[in-house]
């Protein structure tokens, strides 16, 4: 059962919204996303590139400079290695394209998530090395790589670090003692010495900082860059950072940027995945653009998506988009599959009596695994492994809930892995395959999850009758886009209403058109996308009782006709 609980947070929300000009309800949502002070709340509804901080103050980032411009002056041989995600693509993009531009003699090359797994390992390093490559960058990755890293220093090549992820630590007696890899530059702000204010960046954004301070130690305009804040925003969203302070402004300013976009390749898949680009919004990277590109790390080369982002020709652009799409839409079935057999195992063994899900799917697609861990713990709401029959042992990935920090949890079991990384929310694994059922009971075991924890929490902005939902309302709630992690879209609340009529909709029976009415009489048409048997199962054994809904409000345009609507989200 779900917990419902709204927010109740004080702030002077008539003097806000006079001092913003905008509307008290919009005071109140900021109020509830801890956006505190004047300055704070001035930066949230208008931030722009000039708000951002400056690259310098990362560490390493002077040492970095220095280090490459020498190399680009001497011609030297870069390589860039990054990663087979949406982030890792476009951080590898960045990089090519700002150091391309300053004359650098630079290429790339992309780990294949079946052979090399993830990040930095020996066989890029001999490659490169073979290849007369003087220095490697990588972007997204390396942080961990701290004996590839020596491997590669001791073959006499350079080695600079650009990097998001947690920086992996060693505990004795409680204490922590961090791991930096013996590169010459390192640079993630994560770091505990690194003074960079906002911690939270992705791959692609730190890859975006390097290029930045670069062009301005060749005393080149930096503006001259500023177009791959679209790839910025594509990697922030797709790779589920915390839309909030920086993130929140390459998002915003991404987004323009790609309505307008002379990437030849994501506009070829802006069309051909029919996005309408004058509507384009976070929702069309995370759920339509994100996935395609995503699509060619999982079931086939990164290098395929990396060839998109840098195509010529349009008749190259429509092909690569194609291939793309297509490749997504049969990474939809597989996902449909074995998402259908990981519930099937949960049932049958009755693993849901377990706080930690462990689910090995031998013959699923490695790739989707994370995936599909989503999907589990959307349905169970409980932390989830897939586990996958890799060519060497076991692989899986794992997504979290927010009480259960997974990459501390995983450092409990670490015996059991032989390798392992992440964050609080996702995180990667592998293993041998006789310690699956080893590793089920110690993260069990050592999980400290309460029946709290474990309780769907749905935390709602403020209850609103009907009648407050007008068009200039809506329009203002556009304010607070981006919506994403760590900037949800409001939720309200009403109670008391009555379901009129309700009819099922759509060709896959899978929209639910509803016209309610409140307590003061005022109706109001309601859509649901959810579980449509479930809700009409649940009106059923209820017959005229009175609901309560949470919604989000917008406006449906046909042939020039605007109409009010709710959205629901949950129902009781």
């Amino acid at each position: 059962m779900e917990q419902w609980f709204v927010m109740r947070k004080g702030a002077p929300f008539q003097e806000i919204a006079e001092k913003f000009q905008i509307s008290p309800i919009l005071a109140r949502l900021i109020r509830n996303r801890d956006i505190l002070g004047d300055d704070a709340i001035d930066q949230y509804l208008n931030g722009t590139i000039m708000d951002l901080h400056d690259g310098m103050l990362m560490k390493d980032m002077s040492k970095a400079i220095d280090i490459l411009m020498e190399k680009i002056r001497e011609g030297k041989k870069i390589r860039v290695i990054g990663d087979y995600d949406i982030d890792g693509v476009n951080a590898t993009y960045i990089l090519l394209e700002g150091l391309k531009k300053l004359g650098g003699q630079v290429d790339s090359d992309i780990p294949d998530r079946m052979k090399d797994g993830y990040g930095l390992n020996r066989d890029l390093i001999n490659r490169a090395y073979k290849q007369g490559i003087d220095t490697i960058i990588t972007c997204d990755n390396g942080i961990a790589a701290s004996q590839e890293i020596d491997y590669g220093k001791r073959l006499g090549i350079t080695m600079i670090v650009t990097d998001h992820h947690e920086i992996p630590y060693e505990e004795t007696d409680g204490e922590k003692r961090y791991v930096l890899p013996p590169a010459d530059a390192v640079i993630d702000p994560k770091q505990e010495d690194c003074i960079y204010p906002f911690k939270e960046l992705c791959g692609a954004a730190v890859a975006y900082k390097l290029i930045e301070a670069l062009f301005e130690a060749f005393g080149r305009d930096a503006e001259d860059v500023d177009y791959l804040m679209e790839n910025v925003a594509i990697a922030t969203v797709g790779d589920v950072m915390d839309l909030v302070g920086e993130n929140r402004i390459f998002v915003k300013q991404g987004i323009e940027m790609l309505k307008r976009t002379k990437n030849l390749g994501l506009k070829a898949l802006l069309e051909c995945t029919k996005v309408n680009v004058d509507r384009l919004s976070a929702y069309h990277i995370g759920f339509v653009i994100g996935p395609c590109l995503n699509a060619s790390g999982r079931l086939d080369t990164a290098k395929r998506a990396l060839d998109l982002l840098r195509v010529q020709t349009q008749r190259d652009a429509d092909m690569l988009a194609g291939d793309l799409k297509a490749l997504n839409d049969s990474r939809k079935e597989l996902t449909t599959q074995a998402v259908e057999e990981a519930i099937a195992q949960v049932e049958t063994l009755e693993l849901d009596r377990e706080q930690v899900l462990v689910i090995y799917l031998p013959n699923c697609h490695e790739s989707l695994a994370g995936i599909v861990a989503g999907r589990v713990r959307e349905r169970y709401y409980k932390p989830t492994f897939v586990l996958t029959k890799a060519e060497e042992g076991i692989k899986g990935s794992g997504r979290s809930i927010d009480s259960y920090h997974m990459y501390e949890e995983l450092n409990k079991c670490k015996e059991l892995l032989i390798k392992f990384g992440g964050h609080r929310l996702a995180a990667g694994v592998s293993l041998e395959e006789r310690n699956v059922e080893a590793f089920r009971k110690m993260l069990n075991q050592k999980s400290t999850l309460t029946e709290d924890d474990l309780t769907p929490k749905i935390s709602i902005d403020m209850q609103m009758p009907f009648s407050y939902v007008n068009e200039e309302l809506i329009e203002q709630l556009e304010l607070l886009e981006p919506f994403g992690k760590g900037n949800t879209k409001p939720v309200f609340v009403e109670k008391e209403l009555t379901v009129l009529n309700s009819r099922v909709l759509g060709k896959n029976q899978n929209v639910l058109k509803m016209m309610v009415q409140d307590m003061n009489g005022t109706r109001m048409e309601a859509l649901y996308f959810g579980d449509i048997p479930k809700i009409l199962a649940y009106f059923e054994e209820r017959k005229g009782a009175k609901m309560a809904f949470t919604y989000y409000p917008t406006v449906s345009e046909y042939q020039g006709n605007k109409n009010l609507q709710i959205i629901v989200q949950n129902y009781r």
